[in-house]
């Protein structure tokens, strides 16, 4: 062989690696490119020891606050065996601000009930006490205290209406309910028989609210009615919780919007979501008796994702999916307030997540996932 081509022999595998460049360049350019760093106020939100991967914790945290397709959230606060492991705020937003509660004080509600059961002032399985149902003939004197807080009364209460004026929900608080909620709701008719059709109504939780004032006040007078209701609910729930932001909303008739309208702090919400998760004990006092949370989040018999005034993480035929049902885990339950409140309770992962802010539907379904990222870094059993 010629001495001048004897070079090519020497780069020839030099020549095959050059080949192959585009390649590699083109394979480096389609992966996924690395997260940006975790800011220190990321970082800073999350305790030393959280229970959880610390900087994995940190960005699932942030994910909800800096990812614009999920809408504006303003609070979380994280806790795990019952100390904060994260908590951050949008600015604006801090430990002391008061936070609507929308409808998660439905699930207030139904302990406040629940309490009244215990005292033996109500019973679960029967008429409870509204006037214009004892009448005499009125089919609506079958409906039961339980099929309330199970939300199958077969009352004709309609959530959600198109025009949306035409909802029970917003003719109650808005129109021409607002001044005495209770009997706007507790007017209408059935429209199925009690016990056997399940339908989400902020008016159920108002008739509860209505006769738990009934029972503490037994009085017509507002005034009566609110100081009844507020001194209950101060001296065994939210006294003793240490939730000393609350405060609950009533209409002119003096009835608690027990569906709908509570204030408080973002800690105090997970104070909430703590009480529920220890089944009704804080610091060795039973407040309630446990049966009454495990009766709350258990699966109501018209619908396998709802228990008494709580949601459950669980997949109901023919019915949206309020949470995560598909990722698990199956013992989480919640409650759930317009427009993305979340209080999201894991016993069996000694956990309690907060979300409040402001998404609507579509932006709720990037919502959910993220939320539930949080949970999954929490083993469970």
């Amino acid at each position: 062989m010629p001495e001048a081509t004897r070079p090519m022999r020497h780069l020839s595998p030099l020549i095959a690696c050059l080949a192959f460049l585009p390649a590699l360049a083109g394979c480096g350019t389609d992966a996924e490119a690395p997260p940006p760093p975790l800011s220190k106020e990321a970082m800073s939100a999350v305790a030393k020891n959280p229970g959880a991967p610390r900087a994995q914790l940190a960005r699932a945290v942030d994910n909800l606050f800096v990812d614009s397709q999920l809408g504006e959230t303003r609070a979380v606060v994280v806790m795990h065996g019952g100390y904060i492991a994260a908590e951050r705020y949008e600015p604006g937003y801090d430990k002391n601000t008061r936070f609507i509660s929308w409808s998660m004080a439905k699930t207030v509600t139904a302990v406040m009930i629940g309490m009244l059961v215990a005292d033996g002032r109500l019973r679960l399985d029967e008429s409870p006490p509204v006037p214009r149902w004892r009448r005499p003939g009125d089919p609506r004197g079958e409906i039961t205290l339980r099929q309330l807080l199970q939300m199958r009364s077969g009352l004709r209460h309609t959530e959600a209406g198109n025009p949306p004026y035409e909802s029970s929900e917003v003719r109650m608080l808005f129109l021409d309910g607002r001044d005495d909620m209770a009997d706007f709701a507790e007017s209408q008719p059935l429209e199925a028989e009690p016990g056997s059709k399940f339908e989400y109504s902020s008016a159920t939780s108002v008739i509860l609210a209505d006769i738990a004032a009934r029972v503490l006040s037994r009085s017509d007078d507002p005034d009566a009615r609110r100081r009844a209701v507020a001194d209950y609910l101060q001296s065994r729930l939210f006294g003793p919780l240490g939730m000393d932001s609350m405060v609950p909303e009533f209409d002119a008739s003096g009835t608690l919007i027990g569906g709908s309208v509570i204030q408080g702090t973002a800690r105090d919400w997970a104070k909430f979501g703590e009480f529920l998760r220890n089944k009704g004990s804080y610091r060795g006092s039973q407040l309630i008796p446990r049966r009454w949370i495990e009766f709350m989040t258990t699966p109501s018999p018209r619908s396998a994702n709802y228990g008494a005034q709580t949601w459950l993480n669980r997949k109901a035929e023919n019915e949206e999916d309020p949470l995560f049902a598909t990722r698990g885990p199956k013992d989480l339950f919640a409650a759930i307030g317009h427009m993305g409140q979340y209080i999201l309770v894991d016993p069996d992962r000694k956990l309690t997540v907060v979300r409040l802010g402001q998404s609507d539907a579509e932006e709720r379904k990037v919502l959910l996932p993220r939320l539930a990222d949080v949970v999954d870094l929490y083993p469970g059993k």
